[in-house]
């Protein structure tokens, strides 16, 4: 490894996320190229450097920096050169060649220690030479924290956001309670903490780390869709995780209660449920926000029939029975659930109320939690449909709800209301608990509120249960269509999903020009199958794209899951080539043309959409979980890999961020949801049984728009069938909601 002493001349370039650096050095009086995280450090300042020289097959000779020491400036030129770089703010080249010619070899010693001193130099007040020696002081806190918080795993924008946070106290955070970070700092998790912990010698029986691991059991609880975890599964997971025993897991249950960290609630047999704090308040200002909004309007039902009446004429259309009902009830209250299973009527029923609102005079948003949902009710109903993170103005800034969860921050809110008569949301089996109380939060009493589903979808990725609650209540008015129309009657895709629905063993014998059974025994020929369907046969019989076409799974793991499904399909469906840049990680490759999704929300991602000679039309904020794009550029000199989403929305992501992004070729059904493919190709043999179930395969068949292809083992697709075991979510709005009408 060698060594370089010298100064910075100049940034090139620097990734903010993650401090990664490009800069011109000079050592030695010769200009060199450096690559390497350097979260702070600035022009002008003088470094140890030491690395290797590589070659960049791009840009040549380069110094790739593995670490580096800060040193103070060793002569007046030295000193000049730093001050007089634009790095203190208020100093320029002129005013550093007057400072150092004052006070010479003693110049850093004071600013540090006697900073009024400086006001001696004609130009600088007292308040200037203050602010000119809390820069320079600041800068040497930082680095000497981010150097600090190096040896314990914590680097780049981390560190900087714990010293942001914590700034000098954090030496004291972390040898007593490191686990203050997990708890205080997003990104920073409790195994990290609980590492540093062991490091520092904390004990493992510490109140710390005790109360730190009941607080992310809680947070594992709602990654698996739990706004609360039952108090003995909460303390046996604990127990699990912490190696202690459970008489002092219980006393911190306790401890957090009185903290108001978490709300213990009983059921109505008694038993005790525990929820992080946020949770709990977000399903009660919920079940109170939907109350509010649940009033009766006066509407005269001749006047409102004719207007249906002459809906249809115009429309030329004729709705059922209840398809009336439910445009009825949409007018009478300012509250209304529509549901129904596919070919049922949605559609049409949501389009004859917008045009009956319309009739009235009223502004109406349309809304969907994903970006594919929202063109796919725009397509359906012939109305701009938004994702609700667009209705709500998302920004880039996080909220911090409690100590324990972020959350997405939106410029509606009920300080500044959506601007409109009726809010209609679909697909709303998907919307979560954080995103419903967001919503909520920015409809104003007095605005109808209609929402659209079908219940019998997976529930939403993230926490909560919003859907089948609201229903679950009884309190609010609610049709559920039944009937499937004659259009809807000739495919198979919707008669075999309401089939299997009611458990019924469905026709596998191929007759069908939409559903079809494709017999296979074993894993590699499963997966040739499918290949052959995806590239060859798939496109042309449905008339789109290989990318349009959808492998779903159920599993993640295994044979035929996610993981190894995508690298087959990757390596067949865009295989290496000297024309396509990769990016290789640990456990994967990102390649110029893969089809790749977003797996986590990301309210401060920046997107834009360009034009002509990429001059930019529109910018905004967020990516969201589920969202698919294709690589279009990876970029080894920045570091980024550029992805285009739906409607030309282009997000760069630098290298240290691609965690948030895996390849799409196959995803699981869970990621599926409200999604709307050509075609569907899914693979079918044995799995977890909690995974293998009626409501999964359900909702896969209903993604396919014109054709859905199974391959594998007919008796395990029976099996599934059969299988109405799903895995329990804790959810509370139900009882929340019960409360409030109680009250």
């Amino acid at each position: 490894m060698d060594e370089l002493t010298g100064y910075v001349e100049n940034i090139i370039f620097r990734n903010a996320d993650n401090g990664y650096t490009v800069l011109d050095f000079v050592a030695d009086e010769e200009l060199i190229t450096c690559t390497g995280l350097f979260p702070v450090v600035g022009e002008g300042e003088n470094l140890l450097l030491r690395g290797d020289f590589i070659d960049h097959p791009t840009y040549g000779r380069q110094f790739k920096v593995a670490s580096y020491d800060v040193e103070a400036p060793a002569d007046e030129l030295s000193m000049e050169r730093y001050l007089g770089s634009g790095a203190i703010k208020g100093i320029g080249p002129k005013l550093a060649a007057r400072i150092v010619k004052k006070f010479g070899a003693n110049t850093f010693n004071i600013i540090e220690d006697e900073p009024e001193r400086l006001a001696e130099v004609k130009g600088i007040s007292i308040g200037k030479a203050m602010e000119i020696s809390d820069q320079i002081v600041g800068a040497k806190d930082i680095r000497n924290a981010i150097i600090f918080l190096d040896k314990y795993g914590l680097h780049g924008n981390k560190a900087i956001k714990i010293f942001n946070r914590f700034g000098n106290e954090i030496y004291n955070v972390i040898q007593s309670n490191p686990y203050k970070l997990a708890d205080e700092i997003s990104g920073i998790g409790f195994k990290t903490a609980d590492e540093i912990a062991s490091q520092v010698g904390i004990k493992v029986d510490s109140e710390f780390r005790i109360k730190g691991g009941i607080q992310y059991i809680l947070s594992q609880g709602a990654g698996m869709g739990h706004t609360f975890l039952p108090i003995e599964t909460l303390v046996n997971m604990s127990e699990d995780l912490l190696k202690v025993d459970r008489d002092s897991i219980e006393a911190q249950v306790m401890n957090l209660a009185m903290d108001n960290k978490i709300i213990i609630k009983k059921d109505s047999e008694g038993l005790r449920q525990v929820y992080s704090k946020s949770f709990y308040r977000m399903e009660e200002s919920i079940a109170g926000m939907l109350k509010e909004l649940n009033v009766k309007y006066k509407v005269d039902s001749d006047d409102l029939m004719n207007s249906i009446s002459s809906i249809e004429h115009e429309e030329e259309i004729e709705l059922d029975e209840l398809q009336k009902n439910a445009v009825i009830s949409a007018a009478e209250r300012g509250l209304f659930i529509l549901t129904g299973g596919p070919g049922t009527g949605k559609t049409t029923t949501i389009t004859t109320m917008i045009h009956l609102f319309e009739k009235e005079g009223y502004s109406i948003f349309l809304g969907a939690p994903t970006g594919r949902a929202a063109k796919r009710m725009s397509e359906a109903t012939g109305y701009e449909a938004r994702t609700i993170h667009r209705i709500l103005e998302v920004t880039g800034n996080i909220s911090d709800e409690d100590d324990s969860a972020s959350f997405a921050r939106f410029e509606r809110n009920e300080d500044n209301p959506l601007e409109c008569d009726v809010v209609i949301i679909d697909e709303m089996s998907m919307v979560d608990v954080s995103l419903m109380y967001s919503l909520l939060k920015a409809i104003s009493p007095g605005t109808r509120l209609i929402l659209v589903g079908d219940e019998h979808q997976l529930p939403s990725v993230g926490p909560g249960n919003v859907l089948k609650d609201i229903l679950a209540s009884e309190k609010f008015s609610s049709v559920t269509l039944q009937k499937i129309f004659r259009q809807a009657m000739e495919s198979d895709i919707v008669m075999n999903a309401h089939k299997i629905h009611q458990g019924q063993h469905v026709e596998l014998d191929n007759k069908s020009k939409d559903f079809f059974f494709l017999r296979r025994d074993d894993a590699d020929t499963i997966i040739r199958v499918m290949l052959s369907l995806v590239r060859d046969k798939m496109p042309k019989y449905v008339d789109a794209g290989i990318s349009e076409i959808q492998v779903l799974t159920p599993t993640r793991k295994g044979l035929i899951g996610v993981e190894r499904l995508n690298g087959i399909l990757q390596n067949f469906l865009n295989p290496p080539s000297p024309q396509k840049k990769e990016w290789n990680g640990e456990s994967r490759i990102f390649r110029e043309g893969d089809k790749v999704m977003q797996i986590k929300n990301d309210y401060q991602l920046e997107w834009e959409i360009t034009g002509n000679y990429n001059i930019t039309i529109e910018k905004g904020l967020g990516v969201f979980n589920g969202d698919v794009g294709i690589i279009k550029d990876i970029n080894d000199w920045a570091k980024t890999i550029t992805v285009e989403y739906e409607e030309g929305k282009k997000v760069v992501y630098p290298f240290a961020s691609l965690d948030e992004l895996e390849l799409a070729y196959a995803i699981t059904i869970h990621k599926s949801q409200g999604s709307e493919y050509p075609a569907v190709v899914m693979p079918i043999m044995e799995g977890p049984k909690m995974l293998m179930n009626r409501n999964i395969l359900y909702t896969a068949i209903t993604r396919a728009k014109k054709c859905v292809t199974m391959v594998g083992d007919a008796n395990v697709f029976y099996s599934m069938v059969d299988n109405t075991s799903q895995a329990k979510r804790y959810s509370g709005l139900k009882a929340r909601i019960t409360e409030a009408f109680r009250e």
